[in-house]
């Protein structure tokens, strides 16, 4: 229960952006805010432009349709806008523009939590190529930004083990948005990956109900990867920006000079399957690879393709593989829990309830497990 007198200083300290941000981020319109609250739509769009502050009673309420403390919506703590002309999603074309709204609004507080963590946790300094930064001039082409990047990172030709954690290490900020609370969506229609460079730190977003197979995971990880060091400054869909970021991912995940000897010069689901294992990228894109590097003809994919569609398999998902979820802003939080600063005192001091900070943060929560062994009584 919110005291009259601290709803009263929340709505003279009214920040129309904040109603905006929690309604995206709610995937919710002004029409279905205005029913959630009882107040007139042209009231919910007067909040949201300034031109007319709420009394403490809707404030109230607004905070309980958005699911966010009532002291969300006040002055004071430092907020983002991305737009969504500043982020690269990967399908565009099949999102609606309120869906693009909401993730860009989820990175905003994803960036948000992430300031307010590094002011009291140390967290990894960017690290990127000179070209990759906005201010460079000229870009590198794919195949030469991912072997690049590699050599800047400090890693060797072999596979990369853990993808998103050598993401992390060099300052690039991941996190999960999953839209699978709307069961209603349409499965081609829920945001597969995107990534921005609008913010300080750039900020790489994976969907967790995209990553059944944690292979197709690494590789919209690294094709985003390929957005934040080659696209910097330009966003949106454009088919050739995503070519790029698809030679970028391939070369970054099986160098050429590497992979080209050890690929197959003819169809062997075997040895595509072993490779697979060892490099972290589906025999799909193995398919792909050495059709690119010549080593099979076209035919041989399409007739690859077809026998693997005819073959039943189990894909890794991220529960079999979780050193590929991304951990900084979980371990930011589980570092302050040590020294007395627990997750409900960042909540209360981001203005979030602790829920959406475990979600931002990719932090678990424990659920009872269910079993249909029935115990037995002591003897």
């Amino acid at each position: 229960m919110v005291e009259p007198a601290a709803l009263l200083a929340v709505a003279r300290a009214f920040d129309p952006a904040r109603l905006t941000q929690a309604r995206r981020v709610k995937g919710i319109s002004k029409t279905e805010l205005h029913r959630l609250v009882g107040v007139s739509a042209a009231a919910v769009g007067q909040y949201e432009r300034g031109e007319k502050r709420p009394r403490p009673d809707t404030v109230s309420a607004l905070a309980t349709a958005l699911g966010v403390p009532a002291g969300y919506f006040a002055y004071g703590r430092p907020k983002a806008k991305v737009e969504v002309a500043e982020a690269s999603f990967r399908r565009l074309r099949s999102t609606s523009v309120a869906q693009q709204q909401q993730a860009t609004a989820y990175v905003e507080q994803a960036w948000e939590l992430s300031l307010y963590l590094e002011q009291r946790v140390e967290f990894p300094e960017l690290d990127l190529p000179a070209w990759a930064s906005p201010e460079s001039q000229g870009t590198p082409d794919p195949i030469t930004a991912a072997q690049q990047l590699r050599k800047h990172w400090g890693l060797d030709a072999g596979p990369i083990a853990h993808l998103v954690y050598e993401i992390e290490q060099h300052g690039i900020l991941t996190v999960f948005f999953s839209m699978k609370q709307d069961p209603d969506l349409p499965e081609k229609s829920r945001i597969d990956a995107f990534s921005t460079t609008a913010l300080p730190r750039p900020i790489m977003v994976l969907t967790p109900d995209k990553a059944n197979d944690v292979l197709r995971h690494r590789f919209s990880a690294a094709h985003e990867l390929g957005h934040i060091v080659m696209h910097h400054g330009r966003h949106g869909s454009d088919v050739e920006m995503e070519r790029q970021a698809d030679v970028f991912a391939a070369e970054f995940l099986t160098p050429r000079d590497v992979i080209r000897d050890a690929l197959p010069t003819r169809l062997n689901l075997g040895v595509l399957e072993r490779l697979s294992e060892e490099w972290g990228v589906s025999v799909q894109m193995l398919l792909r690879r050495s059709r690119d590097l010549e080593r099979i003809s076209d035919s041989t994919v399409r007739r690859g393709y077809i026998t693997l569609n005819t073959l039943p398999r189990r894909p890794l998902t991220l529960e079999d593989v979780p050193s590929e979820k991304p951990e900084l802003l979980r371990n930011a939080i589980e570092l302050l829990d040590t020294v007395g600063v627990s997750l409900v005192q960042v909540a209360r001091d981001v203005q979030m309830t602790p829920r959406h900070v475990r979600r931002l943060a990719g932090i678990e929560l424990d659920e009872p497990k269910l079993s249909l062994v029935r115990e037995q009584p002591e003897r």
